[in-house]
């Protein structure tokens, strides 16, 4: 599979709370040109959702968000995740991932977690999370010393900030979920997702479509 990083330059970050909204909503992003989609297991519906999305919707690339246990990576695997990103990360999670098969995204939020990484090679991270954490002045003070990382920021970040962020040569996409608003998951307003998505899926560095 191509890098995750690569795929689009938005990532949407979805939270499920009914199994039932997870095909057309999935449906709804790829149609606006977001096919990455990290469903977070924040929810008890997380790995239905999933599991429906991978079986009903074959041309999106569904992946697992806040993964934190080695049992979490098997599950998310097992219901269909295509990659796993995780919030931070430890040596035994991260060996988890490495076993899994799939790609996977490790969080980190410091010059010294960005370092440890890269010695166990590991060059694709999310930055998480990314506006608390020092937003584009940090990554950008990042990219000399470490140019060889790549980042997916994730956190606090809109259509308004994220061409700021895609603007950085060490970042590759972004995470995001500004083209999910509750009220239009809420109304299953599906037209209205695609309507963002393909928003989001034209932003580039400078906000000026792709």
């Amino acid at each position: 599979m191509t890098s995750v990083l690569d795929l689009a330059p938005v990532l949407p970050v979805v939270v499920i709370e009914d199994a039932s909204d997870a095909v057309p909503l999935a449906r709804a992003l790829v149609a606006g040109g977001l096919p990455a989609i990290e469903v977070t297991l924040r929810t008890a519906a997380a790995l239905d959702a999933i599991r429906a999305m991978a079986a009903d919707v074959p041309e999106a690339v569904v992946g697992v968000g806040t993964v934190i246990t080695p049992e979490q990576v098997t599950a998310a695997v097992d219901a269909g995740a295509r990659f796993l990103v995780s919030p931070g990360w430890t040596d035994v999670l991260l060996e988890a991932m490495r076993a899994s098969g799939v790609p996977f995204l490790p969080g980190v939020s410091t010059a010294s977690e960005v370092v440890a990484l890269l010695e166990r090679g590991v060059r694709e991270m999310k930055f998480f999370p990314a506006q608390a954490a020092g937003g584009t002045a940090y990554l950008k003070s990042l990219s000399g010393p470490l140019p060889q990382a790549r980042f997916c920021p994730t956190g606090g970040i809109g259509a308004d900030s994220a061409p700021e962020y895609l603007a950085l040569p060490n970042v590759g996409c972004v995470g995001g979920s500004w083209m999910l608003p509750a009220d239009a998951v809420a109304a299953r307003d599906w037209a209205r997702i695609e309507a963002l998505a393909r928003g989001a899926a034209g932003l580039s560095a400078g906000g000026t479509c792709r």
